[in-house]
């Protein structure tokens, strides 16, 4: 059995899981503080969620939200060290739970290192070439990613990018990881990829690793790339935004694309994660349940963003500081959680275990079976024509009955 065939994924922003400062304001906000080890108190209530791998979001040493990497090769000092990493995935591998990184391989802070050595020394220097770095007479410009000032574009065809990146990816590899989240991968050429991944593969070729993409081909760039899966955002905008409408054609149109997708590859799908406003926000608490039984029954690798499982609410803003809502601190401990969501986490527990006694759904294509604005029936099929019924419904309050030969297994709401 694959990686991809059992799955089910609990995704963390470590930053924002232990209250480590975001933007530290001083060098005493960069000391090493240990908090890495704050996630293992965590892992038990994962697992017994249901969850078998944990995604963390960056832990490099970076300059303020870790999507400015610093150091490859380096923990964040406002995480901890080594031996608090080594100790998180020895406890993770303990309960056979395997932890995927997030590599930011398109673009580095600004105050990278071999960034500050290119402007420096100029367009003779000798790193000049790995970054994206215009010099017009005395004066340097950096291509920055998005218009983000801080982040600086590596040059994806200097092949000692394809190195560093490679070399980057074995290191942590090697260090016990089960597989990698590739940042920005849209704004990568799959090109480069497909040079990186086999030397990677060659190594490591159990290692699962999918790409963060929000608009495209998804199909042409897992066959270009080599990458194992792609971000659905597709699926995620189609969920909450017919469960918002009322408006389940929309839904039923993109769980259509999502079958072709399936012929390709098995998507990484997901309602939320650390980029996007709270799902329970963006549609409230009762039908944040509906979201989670489409995710745990159609085809695909799924995900659920910390908090979700519980309701936890958040907005995202286009501001400076304006994930801050979405990347929330937690307690020390589960237990320190009470009775806070516990409703959404018992029904998390149940869809999850509806899933590890049909891992056929990961592969699963849906089929039409009626449909309206407000209440849509699909029948999820396997490779070897296994099938489960799911009917969703909003009116007059949203319900949920997922059914297997007639016969309720799960169901709420009604």
């Amino acid at each position: 059995m694959s990686f991809v065939d059992h799955a089910i994924t609990w995704h963390v922003y470590p930053l924002g899981f232990t209250a480590a400062p975001v933007r530290p304001s001083g060098p005493g906000e960069r000391e090493l503080t240990h908090r890495l080890p704050a996630l293992i108190d965590w892992l038990d209530y994962a697992v017994g969620l249901g969850f078998n791998v944990i995604q963390l979001g960056p832990v490099f040493e970076s300059t303020s939200h870790g999507y400015d990497t610093l150091d490859f090769l380096r923990i964040d000092p406002r995480l901890g060290d080594d031996g608090d990493f080594d100790e998180l995935i020895d406890a993770a591998t303990d309960r056979g739970v395997g932890v995927l990184l997030d590599g930011v391989f398109n673009h580095v802070s600004s105050e990278h290192p071999l960034v500050q050595r290119a402007l420096s020394e100029g367009p003779d220097g000798e790193y000049a070439g790995m970054f994206r770095i215009s010099f017009d007479g005395e004066t340097a410009s950096a291509e920055t990613f998005e218009g983000h000032e801080g982040l600086v574009e590596l040059n994806h065809e200097d092949p000692r990018v394809a190195d560093l990146v490679t070399d980057v990816m074995l290191h942590w590899l090697r260090r016990g990881i089960a597989g990698w989240r590739l940042d920005a991968v849209y704004a990568v050429p799959a090109e480069f990829w497909s040079s990186v991944l086999p030397r990677v593969r060659e190594e490591f070729p159990e290692a699962f690793i999918y790409g963060e993409m929000i608009h495209g081909d998804y199909a042409d760039y897992v066959r270009s790339s080599g990458v194992d899966s792609i971000t659905a955002y597709e699926l995620w905008k189609a969920i909450w935004s017919s469960l918002n409408d009322g408006n389940f054609f929309e839904l039923e149109w993109s769980l259509r694309r999502h079958n072709d997708m399936l012929g390709t590859f098995t998507p990484y799908t997901f309602v939320g994660n650390h980029d996007v406003t709270r799902i329970a926000t963006k549609v409230g608490p009762e039908k944040a349940a509906v979201a989670a039984a489409v995710l745990f029954t159609v085809g695909g690798t799924p995900a659920v963003y910390y908090g979700d499982e519980f309701g936890m609410e958040g907005e995202k803003y286009e501001r400076i500081g304006g994930d801050d809502e979405v990347r929330p601190s937690f307690p020390a401990s589960p237990d320190d959680l009470g009775e806070t969501g516990d409703r959404l986490r018992r029904l998390h527990h149940d869809l999850i275990s509806v899933r590890r006694n049909h891992p056929w759904l990961v592969r699963a294509r849906v089929e039409t079976v009626d449909l309206s604005n407000t209440a849509y029936t699909y029948d999820c099929v396997g490779e070897g024509d296994e099938r489960l019924r799911v009917e969703l419904s909003l009116e007059p309050s949203p319900a949920v009955r997922i059914s297997r030969d007639g016969e309720e297994i799960h169901g709420f709401g009604r």
